[in-house]
């Protein structure tokens, strides 16, 4: 039975809640969610941008945003600011996807405070950063170091204590440690890569998704955390385990990896799956690939939902995912290590960021739910 259309006033209610949500949208996306026709939604949209709610572009439209009220003139944000000298170092495990738009963030952060960000790479099968740290930690025109320590590695817990015994004041960066007998933490800004599984799970489920899978990479330091989000949220959603797909595949670049994703479409078909959170970006793009060429529509037959949301906006179809919020990322961890030089004293802060749910083309309602 074809559901009832919304009455126009409704309708278009329903268009500004789409592009409210989505920021930019296309004319054969609204028209899907609102089952008219394009016709009708490009007139709705006319209507719209002369009410000047909305601005039609390409393909689609994307809400204006309203004007914002004049305000009495106040002092700028860089001069309220305190103005410190020297530099802060950063050491990445890797300078290409990811950590750019960290170290960007950050080193814009740095800049109004008046320091310099000295940027340097590693590599994340690095067991002991200590020889790459310890310059930084040395040079005197450094004031503050941000570290991102391999954490499960066979010299974990020395380079997390060694790191705390240094004079010079460091924030990890999604990490989290604690060091000496006493388990004293150490600072941190991560993001909730738990909660943004759970994100992803809630949202397939709330479409009607009842078979779900997880695909991690066994070489991301975040999968321990986007399965501990996922398993957690499906015990309490009340998933079946035995009509779920949980699968861990190599890293993307290796010989291996085609075959783990065969061997994960195998489990999907084979368990009727019709939803999956694959991390990241590039294992998902390949599963993608990998199921279309096996005769699987998504989001058709199966809703995709990438993790980390580098380039999943790009591929066709555009992926829904979820997008750890890097730049605040770089801006926080720049903040605690500012706080910690202004003063030593204060107590020690962890900051946790939640990440945000994406939608795009890549999820919908499973089949038998339409």
């Amino acid at each position: 039975m074809a559901p009832t259309q919304l009455l126009p006033d409704l309708r278009r209610e329903r268009l500004m809640a789409l592009l409210r949500e989505r920021g930019t949208s296309r004319v054969a996306d609204l028209a899907a969610a609102t089952d008219v026709t394009a016709l009708t939604i490009r007139r709705d949209l006319k209507l719209l941008e002369a009410e000047g709610l909305i601005e039609r572009v390409h393909g689609g439209a994307r809400v204006v945003a309203p004007p914002a009220p004049p305000q009495a003139p106040q002092v700028s944000p860089e001069t309220a600011l305190p103005q410190l000298n020297g530099q802060i170092a950063m050491l990445a495990p890797g300078l290409d996807f990811y950590w750019p738009a960290v170290s960007r963030s950050a080193e814009a952060q740095a800049r109004r405070f008046g320091l310099r960000l000295m940027l340097r790479g590693d590599s994340y099968e690095s067991e002991d950063e200590r020889p790459a740290l310890a310059p930084l930690f040395a040079s005197e025109q450094v004031r503050g170091v941000l570290a991102v320590p391999n954490v499960e590695g066979a010299h974990a817990a020395e380079v997390i204590d060694w790191i705390a015994a240094q004079s010079l004041p460091c924030v990890l960066l999604e990490r989290e440690a604690s060091a000496g007998p006493g388990k004293t933490p150490v600072e941190s800004v991560t993001s909730d890569h738990a909660l943004g599984a759970e994100l992803a799970m809630r949202y397939l489920w709330d479409l009607g998704h009842r078979r779900v899978g997880l695909v991690v990479s066994r070489s991301s330091p975040t999968t321990r955390k986007v399965r501990q989000g996922f398993e957690r949220v499906s015990r309490e959603l009340g998933a079946d385990p035995t009509r779920r797909v949980s699968a861990v595949t190599p890293d993307s670049r290796t010989v291996g990896f085609a075959a783990a994703l065969e061997a994960v479409i195998d489990q999907v078909v084979a368990g009727g799956v019709t939803g999956l959170l694959v991390h990241s970006d590039r294992e998902a793009m390949a599963l993608v690939q990998q199921l279309e060429l096996r005769g699987l529509k998504v989001p058709g037959d199966i809703s995709v939902i990438a993790y980390d949301d580098e380039v999943a906006e790009m591929f066709t179809p555009a992926l829904t995912a979820i997008r750890p919020a890097r730049e605040a990322l770089g801006r926080a961890a720049v903040d605690l290590l500012v706080d910690r030089l202004l003063d030593p004293r204060r107590p020690v802060h962890r900051v946790t960021i939640s990440p945000q749910l994406r939608i795009r083309e890549s999820s919908g309602p499973p089949r038998d739910a339409v």
